[in-house]
């Protein structure tokens, strides 16, 4: 209660202090627990749904948001009306579902995203942005914004091929060549670790990028329990194998050193993100 108390009345310095962002590819329930094991740790963190089109965190965490970031660009409300409560204190920006025409939004409307956000009373220090699934345009720019990019693999051979596809084109195309790799519902750590060797020795024979393995989150009943809960395990159950390996993740992106924009707030990532330019010349990298 005390952390949000007292980031509200930092109004007039908050869009001022450094903000982290990171996109989470291929995993919805992994951004979950990753922003609500970072908010747990007494950091103000924001979990922004990025799949405008076909938004889920509100089912994964059981909520109902009465408003969404399509009423913010329609006018109909401010975005602060928009922003939902979340376990250990996470303010989650809810995204419209079964609306196609968020995946195409018109220049005006990046406009009125870049000052929403840069108008919030309270700023996050942390922002964990889920990203759509698959390879488009609309995901690469929210990766190519982000200062850490993060990419969620099964061990199967379907994740692995959709992780590396993902991993090329975002590379060779919107010149993102930093990743961090979480392995996801493996056996062991000793599975999770053979695994991120597999993608990186792959990588590293075809692809100018650098992985770095993030952490492995462990096959757990306790997580499959939550998510039919519509909970966050790391809230739901936080001495289960995957809570404890979220809250190690969550360590791990709290010691990621911050990059030289990072001190231009979260207005700045989304500057990035409707910057067609920044874009085009991360395509010709």
């Amino acid at each position: 209660m005390a952390k949000n108390s007292q980031a509200a009345g930092m109004v007039c310095y908050r869009d001022r202090q450094p903000v982290k962002v990171v996109a989470v590819s291929s995993g919805k329930d992994v951004a979950t627990n990753i922003a609500v094991a970072l908010a747990s740790g007494q950091r103000n963190v924001m979990l922004m749904d990025a799949d405008l089109s076909l938004a889920n965190v509100d089912v994964l965490l059981g909520i109902q948001p009465r408003f969404n970031l399509a009423h913010v660009i329609s006018g109909e409300v401010d975005l602060e009306s928009t922003l939902v409560n979340g376990p250990a204190g996470l303010r989650i920006v809810p995204a419209s579902s079964g609306n196609f025409a968020m995946t195409d939004l018109p220049a005006a409307s990046h406009a009125t995203v870049i000052n929403s956000f840069s108008d919030l009373s309270w700023q996050p220090d942390v922002l964990v942005v889920d990203t759509a699934s698959g390879i488009s345009d609309n995901v690469a720019r929210f990766v190519h914004a982000a200062q850490e990019a993060i990419v969620v693999i099964c061990d199967e051979p379907s994740s692995i091929t959709d992780a590396y596809a993902l991993i090329k084109v975002f590379s060779q195309n919107y010149g993102v060549e930093r990743y961090q790799i979480v392995t996801n519902q493996t056996r062991s750590e000793f599975e999770g670790k053979k695994l991120f060797t597999k993608i990186n020795r792959v990588s590293d024979l075809y692809l100018d990028v650098v992985l770095r393995h993030l952490g492995n989150v462990p096959y757990d009943g306790y997580l499959l329990r939550s998510v039919q809960e519509q909970r966050a395990v790391v809230d739901a159950y936080p001495r289960s194998a995957s809570a404890k390996a979220f809250f190690q993740i969550a360590r791990k992106i709290e010691s990621l050193p911050q990059r030289n924009d990072s001190n231009k707030g979260i207005q700045f990532f989304f500057e990035r993100l409707f910057d067609d330019r920044g874009l085009a010349t991360g395509r010709n990298a």
